[in-house]
């Protein structure tokens, strides 16, 4: 028995789709395994702030908190971001949500020296503390 070209061609076209056929279905026959969710703690991701002043460390109440950060993107533009928060009776002051990495933290409040300064937000419950400082006299 012999087998023309256009035969033979035609029979390994049909074994190929065949073999993939029970490949796919073989691939489909097997649930995959469910994506797994990042670790999710019970309490929300929040920076805290807590702005002292003086040589008692006497909480600074009501005082204005700003968190500069850059949201960096590939294609476009990098996006600069800023939360505004104040400062409670206690001095502190918490930033919901705060971003990982880089960023810039100045205090502005009402008989104090302003304050700024870079830091580097690598745990989403940090807790940084900041001691100002009484503007000098002037005469």
């Amino acid at each position: 028995m012999e087998f023309s070209r256009p035969n033979v061609l035609s029979l390994f076209f049909t074994l190929l789709c065949a073999a993939a056929a029970s490949i796919v279905g073989a691939a489909q026959d097997s649930p995959a395994p469910p994506p797994k969710a990042p670790a999710q703690s019970s309490e929300p991701s929040r920076l805290r702030i807590e702005v002292t002043g003086g040589e008692k460390a006497v909480p600074v109440e009501n005082a204005s908190v700003y968190v500069k950060y850059v949201e960096e993107h590939v294609i476009k533009k990098d996006k600069k971001l800023e939360l505004n928060v104040k400062t409670n009776r206690d001095g502190v002051a918490h930033v919901a949500e705060a971003p990982l990495g880089r960023a810039l933290i100045q205090i502005i409040a009402e008989g104090w020296k302003t304050y700024g300064r870079w830091y580097d937000i690598t745990d989403p419950h940090q807790v940084i503390k900041v001691r100002l400082e009484r503007p000098p006299k002037w005469y």
